[in-house]
């Protein structure tokens, strides 16, 4: 577990990717606002993936929106973006300035309660820049993060705190794995917001 301060500089991974945790770049205040608003004014839809065939609903909701209209697919199925509110335009402005990194894209996630979960996998869909950096931001419930290298199965866990951010870039979607694993033990939401960068549209 990380219980230092967190050090942006840091890269989290020993090896074949790179992690940095930036801690908080939200204050308490400006991540409960934040929080609030993002429960009730984003177009929230229950996520779908298709298993052995079947198309089934997940507890958790999603929503994507981006700088164009981009298909995303994963989990057997696709979405086409919305446009950005005026408050995730905000938000990624300045993630980007935090970050030092560029996105046109962000898929939202929202958890009801650490009972919901999401399981290993890697975010290497063709849609996405190879290598790019992908940024995530949470909101509410604190929960356990976990990575896990695909071939050594070696396991790096951090704690993603309430208007924190972590990038992962590099390498890292290509050996590393990650999940948020599942807990009875915490009863309130978590907005999770993953910005991207997706390459331009297919020609037809």
């Amino acid at each position: 577990m990380f219980e230092r301060e967190a050090d942006p500089t840091t890269n989290l991974l020993p090896q074949d990717g790179i992690v940095n945790y930036y801690g908080k770049i939200y204050s308490q205040t400006d991540a409960n606002e934040i929080y609030q608003s993002l429960l009730n004014s984003i177009k929230w839809q229950h996520d779908q993936a298709v298993v052995f065939g079947k198309t089934i609903e997940t507890k958790r909701m999603v929503a994507w929106y981006a700088d164009q209209p981009f298909p995303y697919r994963y989990s057997g199925t696709t979405k086409v973006a919305l446009p950005w509110t005026d408050e995730l335009k905000a938000i990624k402005t300045y993630t980007e300035r935090q970050s030092g990194e560029s996105y046109n894209s962000c898929l939202l996630n929202l958890y009801q309660s650490g009972e919901e979960g999401m399981a290993y996998h890697s975010d290497g869909e063709q849609e996405l820049k190879k290598h790019g950096a992908i940024a995530s931001l949470s909101f509410g419930a604190e929960r356990k993060f976990s990575f896990k290298h695909k071939q050594t199965k070696e396991r790096v866990d951090l704690w993603l705190e309430h208007g924190s951010l972590m990038v992962m870039k590099g390498a890292t979607q290509s050996y590393w794995l990650h999940r948020l694993p599942p807990t009875k033990k915490i009863h309130t939401p978590r907005v999770n917001l993953t910005f991207r960068q997706i390459n331009s549209i297919e020609k037809k």
